[in-house]
C-alpha cells in the first residue's frame, strides 16, 4: 500500500504545497519513470505510468497547477470483477480538471489532489465518495482515513514528519526504513495487498503553488530496500 506525507500552508502564507509519495506495487509489473506519456490525450501531463494498462499512478499538470497521487484502498462493496473498471485513468482525469464524482465503476481508492497551494483527499470505499479539505499542516494518507492513527505507518511517523521541516523529510524516511520493510509501521514495504504483493519502488516529491509545480521522481534501487534513490 502506497503512502503520502502532504504539507499545506498556513491561509495567506507564501510558501507552497510539500507532497511526498512512495509506490507500493507489484513488483513484477511493468512501469515506466516520470515523463510524457500520454501526449495524445492529456498534453502536457507527466506522471508516473503504468506500463502495462497504460494509466498513471500519479500526474502533473504545470500549466494547470494541478498534482494527483491515486492509493488503493478497502472495497467495502459486493460488486464483481467483471462490473469494475480500471483506476488508471482517475490522477489523469483528475489533473485534467475531472476529478471523481457520484459512484465510480472502479474499487476503493483515495486521490491525494493538490491545486495551487490547496490539497485535498477524494476517497471511495465501493459505497460512499466523500472528500476531505486538507488543512494548514502536516498530513499522512494510507489505506484508510487521512491521519488515520489505525494506520501504524501513521500512528508512528505522522508526528515525527510534523515535527520536520519538508526539505527534512528525507531523514524521517531514512529513520523510519529501520524498522525493516515488512514491520506494520514501514513506510518503505515489502507487503502484499488483496493477494498481490506490493513492496515500494519508487519516490515522488511535489512542490506546487499558484506559479508552478516541481516533481521529481527517484526509483530505489531494489524494490522495497532502502537505501538508495538516485
Amino acid at each position: 500500500m502506497c503512502t503520502v506525507i502532504v504539507s499545506v500552508p498556513e491561509v495567506g502564507a507564501l510558501h507552497p504545497v510539500r507532497l511526498l509519495a512512495v509506490r507500493d506495487e507489484d513488483p513484477d509489473r511493468p512501469w515506466n519513470r516520470l515523463g510524457a506519456w500520454w501526449d495524445g490525450d492529456f498534453p502536457g501531463v507527466v506522471g508516473i505510468r503504468d506500463a502495462r494498462a497504460g494509466g498513471a499512478w500519479m500526474a502533473a499538470d504545470a500549466s494547470a497547477r494541478r498534482v494527483a497521487v491515486l492509493l488503493n484502498r478497502h472495497d467495502l462493496s459486493d460488486r464483481p470483477d467483471s462490473a469494475m473498471s480500471t483506476r488508471g485513468s482517475i490522477a489523469l482525469n483528475s489533473v485534467a480538471g475531472r476529478p471523481p464524482e457520484g459512484a465510480p465503476a472502479t474499487r476503493g481508492f483515495n486521490l491525494v489532489e493538490i491545486e495551487g497551494r490547496r490539497a485535498r483527499v477524494v476517497s471511495w470505499d465501493g459505497l460512499a465518495l466523500t472528500e476531505t479539505e486538507l488543512g494548514p499542516g502536516t498530513h499522512m494518507v494510507a489505506h484508510d482515513e487521512v491521519d488515520d492513527e489505525r494506520s501504524p505507518r501513521i500512528s508512528r511517523w505522522l508526528d515525527d514528519f510534523r515535527a520536520a521541516s519538508p526539505d527534512d523529510w528525507m531523514t524521517v524516511l531514512d529513520r523510519s526504513a529501520a524498522v525493516g520493510a515488512a514491520d506494520p509501521a514501514a513506510i518503505i514495504r515489502k507487503d502484499s495487498f488483496e493477494g498481490v504483493r506490493s513492496y515500494s519502488l519508487v519516490l515522488v516529491s511535489a512542490s506546487v503553488d499558484d506559479d508552478h509545480v516541481e516533481v521529481r521522481d527517484a526509483p530505489l534501487a531494489r524494490p522495497g530496500s532502502w537505501p538508495p534513490i538516485t
